[in-house]
């Protein structure tokens, strides 16, 4: 087989199906700017009309997501049986769930937070951008190098 053969291809997902893949999994991590740097936070979320929603308390999470600049969301998954990895970015300007309507809606949605503790605000994230990327996981072989199983120094 030659190099080229080994690698495998990168498909370039559309947008619909970037918000299948998303529908299908519930775990995933928000990036914010927080102050002077960014951050990144697990999140449990839902799809809903087109846009991700997520619950949580009173904190640094949602202060920083609903601060003045827009979020970004990853989310990635892998097949364990054919080694087909794919991975979701999601960027938009969150805002808080609000409305009456909408907040009584919210509670129908399938949101169930991994951590105990009080979660009642709700944030929802449209999407300005939706991208995602779909691949073969590479074997571990094609990566491996001779110094991969070198144990650090005591030092390190």
């Amino acid at each position: 087989m030659d190099k080229d053969a080994a690698h495998s291809v990168t498909e370039v997902l559309d947008s619909q199906q970037c918000w299948n893949l998303l529908r299908g999994v519930s775990v995933g991590r928000l990036a914010v700017w927080l102050g002077d740097h960014p951050d990144i936070f697990p999140i449990n979320y839902t799809v809903d009309q087109g846009t991700v929603v997520f619950r949580t308390g009173a904190g640094t999470k949602l202060a920083a997501a609903l601060g003045e600049f827009p979020v970004a969301m990853e989310v990635d998954g892998v097949d364990a049986n054919t080694g087909v990895a794919w991975s979701v970015v999601l960027h938009g300007k969150a805002a808080p769930v609000k409305q009456l309507d909408d907040v009584i809606n919210t509670f129908s949605l399938p949101l169930f937070p991994w951590e105990s503790g009080k979660k009642d605000h709700f944030v929802r994230v449209p999407a300005d951008s939706i991208s995602g990327r779909r691949f073969t996981v590479t074997e571990p072989l094609t990566w491996w190098t001779p110094y991969s199983g070198i144990k650090p120094s005591a030092l390190e």
